[in-house]
Formats: C-alpha cells, sequence, structure tokens
C-alpha cells in the first residue's frame, strides 16, 4: 500500500535502479535535489525514468577519474523519485529528485543505453519510509522528547547552530538565519548536510548515518573540526 498520494509502499520499492554517480552531491531522504542533465547516456536514464517509476539512485563515486560515471561508486546511495521536470530549447533536461529512501548496492548490472543499474537492498533504511523525512530510531519526538532512543537519540541544536555560524563564517557563505531557525530539525538537518560544501567521504558518512541525531551529530563535528584548521574562525564552543 503507498504511503502518500505518490510515495510508494516498501512493497513497492523498484528492485532495479538506474544510478547517478555524481562526487560531492548527496540526496537525503525528504531532500529535494535540483538536476542539470546534459550529458547522452543520462538524457536516456531520464527520459526511460519518465517513462516508468520516476526513480533514480543518486550515488557518489569512490575516486576521481576521468569518466566519474565509469568510477567505482560507493555502496550505499540515496532513491529519488522525479518530481519536477522540464525541457530546454537546446535539449537539456531540467529536474528536480525528492529522496525517498537509501539503499544498498547488492550488485551492479549491465549498462542500459549507456548509463548504469543496480539491483537495490533496502531493509537497513526500512524507517526512511516509516518515519518523518530525516527521522531515525531514537530521534526526538516533535514536541522535542526523547525517542526510544532516549538522551542517546537527542541532538545539541544550539551548538549545531553555532558552529554552522563559525563555519559559514570560515567559508564565507551568508546564511539566511531566519530561515535556519525557523526551521524543524529535521529539515535543517537535511539541508545542511546535503547543500553544505562538505567533502564526498564526509557527505557519504552523513548519508549512512542511521538517524536524524546520529547525522546531526556528525556534521557538528565536521563542521567543528574544519573551523580547527588553519584558516578557520577558532574554536565553536
Amino acid at each position: 500500500m503507498s504511503v502518500g498520494a505518490f510515495r510508494p509502499g516498501f512493497e513497492e520499492l523498484p528492485r532495479v535502479v538506474p544510478i547517478f554517480p555524481l562526487p560531492g552531491v548527496l540526496l537525503l531522504p525528504g531532500g529535494r535535489l535540483p538536476l542539470n542533465i546534459f550529458e547522452p547516456r543520462y538524457l536516456a536514464m531520464v527520459r526511460d525514468a519518465l517513462a516508468g517509476d520516476r526513480a533514480i539512485g543518486m550515488i557518489q563515486p569512490r575516486e576521481a577519474a576521468a569518466d566519474v560515471g565509469a568510477a567505482k561508486v560507493y555502496e550505499t546511495g540515496c532513491l529519488g523519485r522525479i518530481t519536477a521536470f522540464s525541457e530546454t530549447d537546446d535539449g537539456r533536461y531540467l529536474i528536480t529528485l525528492t529522496g525517498l529512501i537509501r539503499f544498498d548496492v547488492a550488485r551492479e548490472l549491465p549498462p542500459m543505453e549507456g548509463y548504469r543499474r543496480v539491483t537495490a537492498g533496502y531493509d537497513r533504511f526500512r524507517h526512511d519510509l516509516e518515519d518523518g523525512p530525516g527521522d531515525g530510531p531514537g530521534d526526538r519526538t516533535a514536541d522535542g522528547a526523547d525517542g526510544a532512543g532516549g538522551a542517546a537519540g537527542a541532538f545539541d541544536r544550539a551548538r549545531l547552530l553555532e558552529t554552522l555560524g563559525c563555519y559559514f563564517e570560515a567559508q564565507g557563505i551568508e546564511g539566511d538565519w531566519k530561515a535556519i531557525e525557523e526551521a524543524g530539525d529535521a529539515a535543517l538537518v537535511t539541508w545542511l548536510a546535503m547543500l553544505c560544501p562538505f567533502a564526498a567521504p564526509e557527505k557519504q558518512a552523513l548519508l549512512e548515518a542511521m538517524s536524524l541525531a546520529e547525522r546531526a551529530r556528525a556534521m557538528t563535528a565536521i563542521m567543528e573540526m574544519a573551523v580547527h584548521q588553519p584558516g578557520g574562525t577558532g574554536p565553536a564552543h
């Protein structure tokens, strides 16, 4: 049974998933990722997705390569559904992927029209569909009380925001602080993890965090390390 008008139930998830390897690009459940598609193989991938279940898997290459689309990829990615689509006069597709659920790569299949496909396993991430976007076992409930994980499920939002201020200053980023402060925990953590210019291995660690709170704590640590590096703004307490 489907959850919501366009959100598939667990048993309806595709087992064969086309993948789009992009370094440093992160999609998380509940997140929205705009993409500019122009390579012939990915134009074919989008056409096929639009003709089917609209599903595409975002995944990061493990290594630098002349052709990142052919590089070895991490074992975990995120399944997205095309939720916005337009064509340009010069033959590109502009799409938005909305993250649904993370997946583990079981095996890679022969390519189709130049784009890669994998068989996907979702069992580890079933809670991506069962919980709200970005939530997970042990996260805080909407009223701020600890969930099933007790204190281990909470994260220090005030510390995250203070560290974020130092990180933005070090990176020369102007933040919309009104929007940041008004965002709910799940939206805030998902948005920051996707948009901040973290290195690919750091993005992958955030993707594989099993809960919202774990992701928030990992992101705080990443930013604290960044601002302690030479040229940073100093300690974030």
